[in-house]
């Protein structure tokens, strides 16, 4: 009787000790993600106003560090120009190939040249050079922040009073946008001309119509809105990389999972960004013809 009177009060208790777990998983799942996701929001939205105060605030008074700028300027152009050609490459090839393909279907195959060229420029530019910093540039700028702060430099940068985003963030900031735009600009040239050279010489197309209808078609409001998404997803990739490395925590651990999620985090917002973009730009600006 003892044994069969015990076993009801050991689940009443055992219940309640169930329920708060699962409570307090769901509380700190709470906590771990959408709570934690807002407030890496406002950081990002902070550190990237701020870099832009302190940015046109050191150009004015001349403050600005340009040996730093300089120097982050040679690194990320050297780590991200060779892969950014070598995607460039067979992203021309690749919609030169698919637009050759529905070009021959409606029986205009003299458009081939206008619709690849402009994708190009209007879309594949911009993508392939922001994808390219976010994954080479934006995780160099994460470990190396995501390192200093690690080995406590960030803390005593703080204590001597000089500030982290003068000095650290603002030079990386304009490096970015600079070589984000240089970037847009190679993956505009290769990649036209790898759909030049894919169409003229492998599907047996005229030179001339493929230049001359891309003349036709593309304006140069298409480079300037490809220039234009190239600055901000310069900058996007500098303020998701920089904030990521200077709220790193955990070791060596820690770096890693900031740089993997520095690299995820900007491309999903440069992937939204550009269709918001792309949208409004249309919107304001639409093609009426020729």
């Amino acid at each position: 009787m003892t044994t069969a009177e015990e076993s009801p009060s050991s689940g009443a208790v055992a219940n309640p000790r169930a329920v708060d777990v699962v409570g307090g998983w769901t509380l700190g799942y709470v906590k771990r993600h959408p709570l934690a996701s807002l407030a890496t929001v406002g950081d990002q939205f902070v550190l990237g106003v701020r870099t832009l105060q302190y940015l046109f605030l050191d150009l004015v008074t001349g403050r600005f560090p340009l040996q730093e700028f300089v120097r982050q300027g040679a690194f990320m152009a050297g780590t991200a120009v060779v892969p950014t050609v070598l995607v460039a490459l067979p992203v021309g090839v690749t919609l030169s190939i698919q637009f050759a393909l529905l070009a021959g279907q409606v029986g205009a195959t003299s458009l081939a040249g206008a619709a690849s060229g402009l994708a190009v420029i209007r879309q594949a530019a911009s993508l392939v050079a922001a994808i390219l910093m976010a994954a080479a540039v934006g995780s160099a700028i994460t470990a190396d922040l995501g390192s200093r702060t690690m080995r406590e430099e960030i803390d005593a940068m703080e204590v001597m009073g000089v500030s982290v985003i003068r000095r650290l963030v603002v030079p990386r900031f304009a490096a970015a946008i600079m070589i984000g735009v240089a970037l847009t600009g190679v993956v505009c040239f290769v990649g036209f001309l790898a759909s030049y050279l894919f169409n003229v010489y492998f599907q047996n197309g005229a030179p001339g119509s493929f230049v001359a209808t891309f003349a036709s078609f593309t304006t140069p409001g298409d480079m300037v809105l490809a220039l234009l998404k190239a600055v901000v997803f310069g900058a996007i990739v500098a303020i998701v990389s920089s904030q990521k490395g200077l709220s790193t925590k955990g070791g060596p651990t820690g770096v890693a999972n900031s740089v993997n999620a520095a690299v995820v985090e900007s491309i999903l917002i440069l992937m939204i960004v550009n269709v918001a973009i792309s949208q409004l730009y249309n919107m304001l600006f639409p093609r009426v013809g020729l």
